[in-house]
C-alpha cells in the first residue's frame, strides 16, 4: 500500500504513469499496492523496458500485461519483451486469436470474457466492449483501494455502456485523437483514412471526449489523463483547453487534466478516494459554575436558652459530563 503521511493523516493511493501514447505505440502503467500491470504494450520491448526503468519499475515486477485489442499500436512488444520473462498476457479471445500467429514466443494467456470482472493481484478488473475497428476491443476499470480508474482509448464513438462504466471514477484514461477542424484541413492523410478516423469504429475527436467526460465525471473525479492525440490533427494545447472547459460547464473546475505524450512517459499520477484522519476524542466538561451557600432561615424564637444554630448544610452543582463524539469526513 502506498501511504502518504501528513500530520497523522493516512492516504490509500492507485498511481499511473502512460510509457508512450499514440500512433506510434500505447503502453501505461498502474500500481496499487503491491499489484503493478502493464495495460497494452505498443512500444518496442526496448522503449517498455527503458521508460519503466525511468519510473523505477523493472519488468521482473509486473504482474499482468493487460490487451485491449490486436492493433500493433497497442501490442507490439509483447512478444519480445516475454521471450525471456514469464508475464501473464489478460486479453479476450478473439483478441489472442489474431494475436497467436504472429508471436513466436510461448505466450502464458489468461482469456476473459469481455464484460467479465476477474481478481489481479489487489486489483478486481472490468473489461467492457467498445467500438473499433478491431476483432473485439475493449475498455477496463480498474478498483484496488477503494480508487476507481476508468481506461479507453480507440473508440469510434460513446455508448451507454462506456458512460456506465466510466461513471463514479476517480481517474480516467481516454483518448482525444483529433481535432475537428485540423482533421478537416489536413492535406497529409486521404480522405478514406479521414473517414475511417472520424467514423463510428475509429477515434474520438477533442469535443465527443469533452462530451464523454461532462457526462460520467463527478465529484470524486481528480484526474483525466488524454491520450492518443494525433500528432498532425492535434496538440495538447488544443485538447487540454476542450476538455477543461467541458468539465468546468459541469461544475469540475478542479479536475487536474494531463496528455500523455509519445515519445516521453509521464511522471506518476497518483489519485486517492478520501483522506482517513485519525480522531483526537476529548471528554466535553462544563466548568463548575461558582457557587455560594444558602442560609436556612432563622427559626423562630422558643421558650428555651437561646444557643448557637448548626452551619446551613452547603449545596453544590456537580458539573455535567457530555459524551464525547465526532463526526468523520465525508
Amino acid at each position: 500500500m502506498i501511504l502518504r503521511i501528513d500530520e497523522g493523516t493516512l492516504t490509500a493511493m492507485m498511481r499511473m504513469a502512460v510509457l508512450g501514447s499514440g500512433s506510434g505505440g500505447n503502453a501505461t502503467l498502474v500500481q496499487c499496492g503491491s499489484t503493478t500491470v502493464l495495460v497494452d504494450a505498443g512500444l518496442s520491448a526496448k522503449q517498455l523496458v527503458l521508460r519503466m526503468q525511468r519510473l523505477g519499475v523493472e519488468p521482473d515486477q509486473l504482474d499482468a500485461i493487460l490487451l485491449t485489442h490486436e492493433h500493433s499500436d497497442h501490442a507490439r512488444g509483447v512478444d519480445v519483451l516475454l521471450r525471456q520473462r514469464e508475464i501473464s498476457v489478460y486479453a479476450n479471445a478473439l483478441t489472442r486469436e489474431a494475436l497467436s500467429y504472429k508471436m513466436k514466443s510461448q505466450i502464458p494467456w489468461r482469456v476473459f470474457h469481455s464484460d467479465q470482472d476477474f481478481e489481479l493481484g489487489e486489483l478486481s478488473v472490468r473489461a467492457f466492449r467498445i467500438p473499433h475497428d478491431a476483432a473485439e476491443p475493449v475498455g477496463f476499470v480498474l478498483n484496488g483501494q477503494g480508487t476507481r480508474l476508468g481506461m479507453v482509448s480507440d473508440v469510434g464513438h460513446v455508448t451507454h455502456l462506456m458512460r456506465e462504466q466510466l461513471k463514479g471514477s476517480h481517474a480516467i484514461y481516454v483518448e482525444a485523437n483529433y481535432d475537428e477542424n485540423l482533421l478537416e484541413l489536413d492535406t497529409k492523410r486521404p480522405w478514406a483514412t479521414k473517414q475511417r478516423i472520424a467514423s463510428r469504429h475509429g477515434h474520438l475527436s477533442n469535443d465527443q471526449t469533452a462530451s464523454l467526460l461532462r457526462d460520467v465525471a463527478c465529484e470524486k473525479l481528480s484526474t483525466v489523463m488524454l491520450c492518443h492525440l494525433s500528432s498532425d490533427c492535434n496538440c495538447p494545447n488544443i485538447a487540454t483547453r476542450t476538455i477543461t472547459r467541458g468539465l468546468q460547464s459541469a461544475g469540475l473546475a478542479k479536475v487536474q487534466v494531463h496528455c500523455a505524450e509519445q515519445h516521453e512517459p509521464t511522471a506518476w499520477v497518483e489519485f486517492a478516494p478520501e483522506v482517513v484522519s485519525e480522531p483526537e476524542i476529548e471528554a466535553i466538561t462544563e466548568p463548575a459554575p461558582e457557587v455560594k451557600s444558602v442560609p436556612e432561615p432563622a427559626s423562630p424564637p422558643q421558650p428555651q436558652p437561646k444557643s448557637s444554630s448548626a452551619p446551613a448544610e452547603e449545596k453544590y452543582i456537580t458539573p455535567s459530563l457530555f459524551d464525547a463524539f465526532f463526526v468523520p469526513d465525508e
